[in-house]
């Protein structure tokens, strides 16, 4: 398998659709304006479970971010998703930067989160945090992969961006693991930084309480899931200090079974 994703570089293109999004970001004063957005992609399938990247080709088109954090995200992973590169792909398609964190690397197929970026990625790692796999039978809580984060300069202010997904089982042990790990990763880093993902938990669980304590939660007023006649908020954008919420959204779509959560930030100097 060719990793081209890792190697993306390629020039942005214009046009992106905007119809659902909130209006573009404008700049005060000496701050940096920024949109983001979290998106669990559902391996490329819609609320009917069929897979078609064309449709969330225009969903994230429709967000107009600078900064995308995707879940769910098969590489070569199996036929659900045809066996493409998703990450690679919609990234090309987009004309953004991409970084990919398998959770699962398994035989050359692969499973993970990815960032989607308009600015080039200067580095990226792909952490360890406590999981319980999927992949083999009688899992017990041990360290994995899949916790990516990548480090950008958005008109000079350096700003880290991490993607996550947590653990979806109703007994929150694990998620209270992987809040933990996420802390101890995080503080490591200093300066601005945006956590994106799909926690697998209201804003108001007591496992994700820890996060809150660095890091603000954006509320966009919505839930985001089950994309059809959503009833609870489990994908995030959540901030540190230096940055600035200033707009936040979800926008109505079935591309996915989640809905997308989109952010307007401005980032200090």
């Amino acid at each position: 398998m060719k990793p081209t994703r890792r190697a993306a570089e390629v020039l942005l293109t214009a046009g992106f659709l905007a119809a659902t999004a909130v209006p573009p970001a404008q700049a005060q004063g000496r701050d940096v304006p920024l949109r983001v957005a979290s998106y669990n992609i559902h391996a490329g399938a819609g609320m009917d479970n069929v897979f078609d990247l064309d449709r969330q080709e225009k969903a994230l088109r429709a967000l107009h971010a600078d900064v995308i954090g995707l879940e769910e995200v098969d590489v070569h992973w199996d036929a659900r998703s045809e066996w493409r590169d998703l990450a690679g792909e919609l990234a090309q398609r987009l004309g953004m930067h991409v970084s990919f964190a398998p959770i699962y690397r398994i035989d050359g197929r692969e499973f993970g989160v990815a960032v989607l970026s308009r600015y080039r990625i200067l580095g990226a790692t792909n952490h360890e945090i406590t999981r319980l796999s999927t992949q083999v039978p009688d899992p017990v809580p041990a360290p994995a992969p899949g916790f990516g984060e990548v480090v950008l300069r958005v008109r000079g202010v350096p700003l880290h961006v991490y993607v996550t997904h947590l653990d979806y089982r109703a007994d929150p042990s694990v998620r209270v693991a992987q809040v933990a790990d996420t802390r101890r990763i995080m503080a490591e880093d200093s300066g601005r930084k945006i956590l994106l993902g799909d926690f697998n938990a209201e804003p108001d669980a007591p496992e994700l309480a820890p996060l809150w304590r660095e890091l603000r939660d954006v509320e966009p007023g919505a839930p985001t899931f089950p994309a059809l006649n959503p009833v609870k908020r489990i994908d995030y954008v959540a901030v540190s200090a230096g940055v600035t919420v200033r707009d936040s959204a979800v926008p109505d779509t079935l591309a996915s079974d989640h809905r997308p959560i989109v952010a307007d930030v401005s980032l200090r100097r």
